[in-house]
């Protein structure tokens, strides 16, 4: 939520915006700009499946900058293991 995406298949493609919204039950996100309107005259918002975009920018708060850290870190480790066993 908050990641700036490109859209790269489908109706929208080309088309930026940010992730308002991510349903994981229904495995889709709602992008900020991509609705269409009802018969009513409401906006609806589009769904679209993650893997039909590419995130463009990521909003790093302090959390998310934690996880990335950790993950860098576990990933070294693992290559210098992968490396001694080698040998």
């Amino acid at each position: 939520k908050g990641d700036q995406v490109k859209i790269m298949r489908g109706t929208y493609k080309g088309r930026e915006g940010k992730v308002q919204t991510v349903y994981r039950r229904r495995w889709c996100i709602h992008i900020e700009k991509i609705v269409r309107e009802k018969g009513n005259g409401q906006q609806h918002q589009i769904p679209m499946h993650p893997s039909n975009c590419v995130v463009t920018t990521l909003k790093l708060d302090k959390d998310r900058k934690a996880l990335l850290e950790r993950k860098k870190r576990v990933t070294k480790s693992n290559k210098k293991h992968a490396m001694e066993n080698m040998d």
